[in-house]
């Protein structure tokens, strides 16, 4: 089986192989093989499932990053997570060159080398290595990082095995948040010009610049330097510890589910808290407590508080991306600065507030497929893109233009008083962001809006639509996990759960659903 894999690939000409290069990837693959018959597919966040199948992905992984980086002669980021996801799944995902998700084409080279069979791998690397005209004397060079599942520590040490096995130079983070290692990759391929590639950079730079922006805030009274924060037991919790203390007390943190007990992500994180529509199980928050809860890797964040009566309220994506919106129209208006500014939303946006946007705000909206690198890719098209997902995912990006005004103006010495705040809290709030971000048988078309197939699936979902009051209601396959997400909306919450429930029950019907019928929410 060897002999006659290296007789595949040993038809290329020598100068595209380090030296040794074919036998340390026979070797090394030999040590992560892949379980005949597997078939896994790279999503919107990459690779997501039991540990215990991924290993041969990770390999496989590093070895795509390394060719990825001579691709682009830049250094990629390979982040070892599964974020929302339960503990005993993992998953990994590729960071491109500014810190962005990986290119598509290159989402296909990635199911392509994960479900290729062990005898045919090189066969693989070759098909992809000849596509790209990839230069394989060129150096690479991958970042690593992991989140902390048990399983994550033999799982990257697989993605350092497949970058080493194809002659690659790795740095391995350890413990980092999925935004630290996109930020570690965007600093190292702006040779410093976005900030220093360190853990302690990260902190210094974004410390530094909320302390600005508080100090130039209006009306910061002290109970809003208080916050409780959920760490789902994850990632975000010791990592945060780490930025306490550059943030000089301007900002209080009591942080609960910081992995010490309970179990990452049960009933506790941003999506816990976004579906259940309460806070995580066993935390006790007085009315006006400011609370937020991250994910297992700390890239997704919703914020939510009680009020006097007990009731939740929860600030999901749709609220976070309106007021930051919000806040950056008013100081773009009160800095005399034209810069276009525009909200990326998805078909599962909340309709209010895509219609306040509109017609208060006067900010332009764009529908785009969910998806955050449909999202992020919608974005760049403006001065000032604000995306966030409903699950917390988002960011806010500033094209090159815009912060170049923005700078300009800080500086300037001939602007009256409104106009110097206006300016300086734009330009902290740049620094304070960091930019950087089988279901299948069920297909979408109008930005994931109504379903293409199976047949009869939209007509029976406009039919229960008309049920209920301003309602609407969409399916799309998960890009995560393997099943198909039901959105729902209707004039009151009990209306909404029921079209939600109805729907459900056409999806698996006409499906081909797995297991019972879905129950109804309550």
């Amino acid at each position: 089986m060897r002999a006659s894999c290296t007789s595949l690939l040993l038809k290329l000409p020598l100068r595209f192989w380090p030296e040794g290069a074919i036998t340390k990837v026979l070797e090394k693959s030999s040590l992560h093989p892949k379980p005949a018959g597997l078939v896994l597919q790279y999503g919107t966040a990459g690779f997501r499932t039991n540990a215990k199948q991924l290993d041969h992905i990770m390999f496989r992984m590093g070895l795509l990053a390394t060719l990825r980086s001579r691709k682009t002669k830049a250094t990629i980021g390979v982040m070892v997570t599964a974020s929302h996801n339960p503990e005993e799944d993992n998953g990994v995902k590729l960071i491109d060159p500014m810190g962005e998700m990986l290119t598509a084409t290159w989402e296909d080279f990635a199911t392509q080398l994960a479900n290729t069979e062990q005898k045919e791998l090189l066969a693989a690397l070759k098909d992809i290595i000849n596509k790209e005209a990839i230069n394989m004397k060129l150096e690479a060079e991958v970042f690593v990082g992991k989140d902390t599942r048990s399983s994550s520590a033999s799982l990257s040490q697989a993605v350092l095995d497949g970058v080493h096995a194809l002659g690659g130079q790795s740095k391995d983070y350890g413990l980092v948040t999925t935004p630290q290692l996109h930020y570690m990759v965007c600093c190292q391929n702006s040779h410093g010009q976005y900030g220093e590639a360190t853990v302690e950079g990260y902190c210094s730079k974004l410390s530094q610049a909320f302390l600005a922006l508080s100090k130039n805030a209006s009306n910061r009274t002290d109970d809003q330097k208080h916050l409780f924060v959920d760490g789902a037991n994850g990632i975000g919790a010791p990592k945060l510890r780490e930025v306490e203390s550059h943030l000089k007390k301007q900002l209080q943190i009591s942080i609960f589910n910081d992995g010490s007990r309970g179990k990452l992500n049960h009933q506790c994180g941003a999506d816990f808290v976004k579906v259940q529509q309460k806070p995580p199980t066993g935390v006790e928050i007085s009315p006006g407590d400011r609370c937020c809860s991250f994910d297992g890797d700390a890239d997704r964040i919703v914020y939510y508080y009680t009020d006097s009566r007990g009731f939740f309220h929860l600030l999901d994506g749709d609220k976070i991306a309106t007021l930051i919106s919000t806040f950056l129209k008013e100081l773009l208006v009160q800095a005399g600065l034209d810069l276009k500014i525009a909200v990326v939303q998805t078909a599962y946006a909340n309709g209010s507030s895509t219609r306040y946007l509109e017609d208060t705000m006067k900010v332009i909206v764009r529908c785009t497929k969910t998806g955050v690198k449909h999202l992020h890719h919608a974005a760049q098209e403006f001065d000032i893109g604000v995306y966030f997902e409903a699950n917390g995912h988002g960011t806010v990006l500033f094209s090159k233009t815009a912060e170049e005004k923005v700078q300009l103006l800080a500086k300037s010495t001939n602007i009256n008083d409104e106009r110097k705040r206006a300016a300086l809290l734009l330009q902290n709030t740049v620094n304070v962001i960091n930019q950087v971000s089988d279901r299948r048988v069920i297909e979408t078309t109008d930005a994931e809006r109504r379903a293409v197939s199976p047949a009869g699936l939209q007509e029976a979902i406009d039919g229960l639509v008309k049920k209920y009051k301003q309602a609407r209601s969409f399916v799309r396959p998960s890009g995560t996990e393997d099943v198909v997400r039901v959105y729902a909306e209707a004039d009151s919450q009990e209306s909404a759960d029921a079209l939600a429930h109805e729907v459900s029950l056409a999806v698996h019907r006409l499906a081909g659903g797995v297991g019972a019928e879905p129950k109804p929410l309550h």
